[in-house]
């Protein structure tokens, strides 16, 4: 499952989003409590831009004028029509048993976990014709470490 980094941890604070368009997908990323979740930026509706929507919770009631808001931050209402997301697993809240949004999974990791060496090896330099000289520079270790937000498409 290809990986991408789409932010950093501080790039979204609690209650905040980022769109970002990764492999032609146009994603909503959202931070729920230092939680992150991940769906596809188009209602299943009528294709409206679902995570530039309201950011609210529910309201529940077990006895008659008594209200409970819960699940603050955790749904998402469509800016066309206003249908609602869970953005924890996608699902509706009009109509749970047929329609949802598509969810990725996203997980936080270093940045030293995620970078790669642009640097060939010693192998392919020698493949290339490349021979060591007789001096070397003196070289230090330079690591970034970040906490990075990651999408998995």
């Amino acid at each position: 499952m290809p990986k991408h980094v789409v932010a950093r941890v501080d790039d979204i604070p609690p209650g905040q989003r980022k769109i970002v368009t990764v492999a032609g997908r146009s994603v909503g990323v959202f931070n729920v409590g230092g939680e992150f979740f991940a769906i596809r930026n188009q209602c299943p509706h009528e294709g409206g831009p679902l995570c530039e929507g309201v950011v609210s919770g529910l309201v529940s009631s077990k006895i008659p004028g008594e209200y409970d808001y819960v699940r603050r931050g955790e749904i998402v209402r469509c800016p066309w029509h206003q249908w609602e997301f869970d953005l924890r697993s996608g699902w509706s809240w009009f109509d749970p048993a047929r329609t949802r949004v598509q969810t990725y999974e996203t997980t936080i990791e270093s940045s030293t976990d995620t970078e790669r060496s642009t640097s060939a090896g010693d192998a392919d330099l020698d493949a290339a014709g490349y021979r060591k000289g007789p001096y070397e520079a003196e070289t230090y270790r330079v690591e970034v470490d970040h906490r990075l937000v990651v999408l998995h498409l």
